[in-house]
Formats: structure tokens, sequence, C-alpha cells
């Protein structure tokens, strides 16, 4: 079972930039103290030690010249309490060991190695150890013979042994780690105001650049920088600038690409209206002639087949000109309270669809009456049911719920279904699911104009999969849409 860790690191570039600040300086001051204070105690013991050695030293060669060849225990006991007396601020206590043996004094116990190491009788040795009342320096220093003859040089077997406090050293080492945490304290305090300033410094272009882009998203293609300084901000203030100017070249060309290609279709379209008119008024008389039996087989299957083509060119110049119409925001809603049931049942009448052998309808039985363009509503009613009667299979249910705020009309059908490749494409304008298809019995165009009519109505539509089989089609619309919240 893994553990899921809390995120306690800042995520802000800010609160980033002053820990990184305060880490640094504190690791400085940790390190400078640590190396101060290690440099400082060894001066301070050093010196301790030094002093100390030097002026056992003294006392041991101004006294040593009274002790006798051969002296007594109690001659060394005498001789170690002129050595404690001689003492002074270093506060010693003495003891004399002759040939190995334990100390005569007051020095107390000492150690085996102390005592190992002045054995040979030639050298001064010395250790610290921590005692139970405190710091301890111990220091063993040989006894020669000094101008006795022919024994005057040799060592004489004697060693004395001095044990001194270094409470006052251990104070003044305590002092300098107090010192080095009082300086601590302000020089955090002195990070912290330095990485405050410095994050300013450094995020206030980087906040510039988040408020320019973020012009730049709603639309203000404009937006610009004054590039101040040479750093590596101002590269990236100079390269912001830069791209926002291509993107303004960039969107004011595709802009004027989009209109020139939304008013070429828009004036195609309205040219081919009035041919198309004539072509279709001639065809619709020549259907006569070619149904009633007056034209030759050949002659009438020709006429038919150019008179369904003439309808479908029609039927799509109307689809593109609706869609200029949109595209060109020329688009309005003349709102009117209707029944639901009347919309539907005219639409189902205009384009000859039977219930409910081609379409069956549920409605609410109160009839609600809804604040909506009927002749929109109507458009998107029949792109839905022909579309799902061409595509689907019959019969197809359009069912409606109805509540204070909204109403919801699914159109579904019994057919297979929508590919799932084809689900996210089928609002798109002359989108095929078949790209081996090269004609369709539609223009392309219907459900895109569905799906502008039920945005004009602030609605949305969507599209979706039956869990058994077929596809719906769901509408939700606003049920208290004024005339001024059109677009």
């Amino acid at each position: 079972m893994k553990l899921a860790l809390p995120r306690a690191l800042p995520r802000g570039l800010r609160p980033r930039l002053v820990v990184a600040f305060v880490l640094v300086a504190a690791l400085s001051e940790l390190i400078t103290a640590t190396l101060t204070f290690r440099q400082a105690r060894s001066a301070i013991l050093d010196r301790t030690q030094k002093g100390a050695v030097h002026d056992l030293r003294l006392q041991i060669d101004s006294l040593a010249p009274d002790l006798p060849n051969n002296p007594t225990d109690t001659d060394l006991r005498a001789f170690a309490r002129q050595l404690d007396r001689a003492s002074g601020s270093r506060g010693w206590h003495t003891g004399v060991s002759r040939d190995g043996g334990p100390p005569i004094g007051t020095a107390g116990d000492v150690s085996n190695a102390l005592r190992d190491a002045t054995k040979s009788g030639d050298s001064t040795f010395y250790e610290r150890v921590e005692h139970a009342d405190g710091h301890r320096l111990r220091i063993g220093m040989p006894i020669d013979y000094t101008g006795r003859g022919k024994e005057a040089g040799k060592p004489s077997g004697l060693v004395v042994y001095a044990v001194l406090p270094l409470d006052g050293e251990r104070a003044d080492i305590s002092a300098l780690i107090n010192a080095a945490w009082a300086g601590a304290v302000p020089a955090l305090a002195f990070a912290v105001v330095s990485a405050l300033f410095a994050a300013r410094r450094v995020l206030r272009p980087v906040r510039q650049l988040r408020t320019a882009a973020e012009k730049i998203t709603s639309g203000a293609l404009d937006t610009r920088l004054d590039v101040v300084g040479k750093d590596e901000l101002t590269t990236l203030t100079g390269t912001f600038n830069t791209m926002a100017a291509a993107l303004e070249r960039d969107d004011a060309k595709l802009r004027r690409m989009e209109a020139n290609a939304r008013r070429f279709a828009a004036d195609v379209s309205h040219e081919l209206r009035t041919p198309l008119a004539a072509m279709a008024a001639v065809t619709d008389a020549l259907d006569e002639d070619a149904r009633s039996g007056t034209l030759p087989p050949d002659t009438a299957d020709a006429v038919l087949l150019v008179s369904d083509e003439t309808r479908k060119l029609a039927g799509m110049v109307e689809d593109l000109m609706e869609i200029s119409r949109f595209d060109a925001g020329a688009a309005v809603l003349h709102l009117d309270d209707v029944s639901l049931r009347t919309v539907v049942h005219k639409t189902l009448q205009l384009r000859g669809w039977r219930e409910p052998d081609e379409v069956i309808t549920e409605l609410p039985e109160d009839d609600p009456r809804i604040r909506v363009d009927a002749r929109r509503i109507d458009v998107v009613l029949a792109n839905l049911i022909g579309n799902a009667l061409r595509h689907g299979a019959a019969p197809v249910t359009l069912r409606a719920t109805a509540t204070e705020e909204s109403l919801v009309i699914d159109v579904a059908d019994d057919g297979p279904g929508i590919p799932d490749e084809v689900l996210p494409h089928v609002f798109d304008r002359f989108y095929k699911a078949d790209a081996a298809r090269a004609r369709s019995e539609g223009s392309g165009l219907g459900l895109a104009i569905a799906m502008e009519n039920v945005r004009l109505h602030h609605g949305t539509l969507t599209a979706a999969n039956l869990p058994d089989s077929g596809a719906v089609f769901t509408i939700t619309l606003p049920r208290t849409l004024r005339q001024e919240d059109q677009p």
C-alpha cells in the first residue's frame, strides 16, 4: 500500500525563492558558525594548555632544586603542596609520582594512558577529559636533575601530574556559541528581507508577462511590454513582443481570409438563388408532363432526375444562406409564447411524417407553453427527425419533459447508432462519416444549422448513443428567454 506524503513544499514561485534564500543563508550561517566555533575553541584550549604547561614548568624548575636526591614521600607531598600554592589563577592540583608509582598529592586519579606516556621521562604530555564536575586538563611533566654534578640533565624518575579545571574556557566557548546564535537570527531576518526584495524584482516581469498573456488570450492582440534592461527576462520580454506581433499579423490575415470566404459563400448563394428559383419553376412544370406520360420514358426519367437535383441544390443554397447569416451575426430571434404540442405537430404535418408509423411523440399532458422562435425550433426538429429517419430506423421517438426553468426534448431512433469516431463530429459542417460516399441526400449542413439555432436560444444540443441501439439527440432550452438575451 502506497502512502500519500503531504506536499510540504510551497507551490508559488515567491515562497520558493524566499525558502531558497533562507535555506542558503541558514546553511551559510551554520557553516560559518561551525568553522568559527572550531577555530576559536581550538585557539582557546591551545592557549590555555600552552600557558598551563609553561607556568607549571617555571614552578617545577624553581622548586625542584630544593628536592633531595632521594626524596621521601613526605618530601614529595611537601613539593606537591608548594606547587599547589604556586598555581595562582590556574587553580591546579598536583601530585608527584616516583618510578611509575601512584602520584602523591592532590592530583587525584591519573589515567593509565597518561602515566604510560610519561614513563620515558623525557617529554611532557597532556590530555583533556570530561569530569563529573566539568572539563579538566591533565598534564604529565617529568622532572630532570638540574645542576647536580654528573647527574645533571638526566631523568630523575619523578613525574609531576597537574589537574586544572577548564570552566573558564568552557564559559568562553559557550559565549561564542550564544553569540553565533544571536547573530544567526538577524542574519536570517535579513535573508528573508533580501529574498522578498529579490523575489519582487524577479517576479515583477513575470507578473507583467502573465497579465499580457491574459490580455492576448482575451483578444487584445496589440498588447506589448516595455523592454527594459539586459538580463534574461528582458530577452524573454522581447521574444514575447515578437510572438504577440506575429499572432496579431496572423490573426488579421486569418480574419480577412475568413471574412472573404464567408462573403464569397454568401454572394455565391445569393447569386444562385434567382436562377435556381427559375429552374425549380421550370422543372415543376416538366415534372407534371413526365408523370402524366406525355414525354418519352427516357426523357421523363431525365426530367425527374434533373428536377430532383435542382431541388437538392436549391435546398443547399438555402442552407448556405442560413449559415452565412449565423457567421455574420445577422441571425435574430423572433420570440413568441407558443404551445409545445402545436410546434411539434406542425413540424410533422409540414413534412408529411405520420404518427405513430414514422414518429412517436411523448409530450407532457399539460402542454407547456414555451417562449421561442417557432420557425427556428421547427427547423431544429425537422433536421433532427429527418436525420434520424435517413440514417437510423423508424419509428423515431420524440420525448419532451418540462420544468419551470428548462425544456428538454429527446429525439431517438432505432438504428445502429453513431460510430464512436464519428460522434464528436456530427455537428461539423459537411462532415462525412464515410469518405468514400461522394453524395448524400442532405446538404451536410442540417445538424450544424440545428446547433446554431439552439445556441441562438441559449440552449444546448448534444448527441449520444442509447445503451441498447440507436442514437439520441437532446435539446435543452431555457423557458425564460427574453428578446434582449439573444446574442
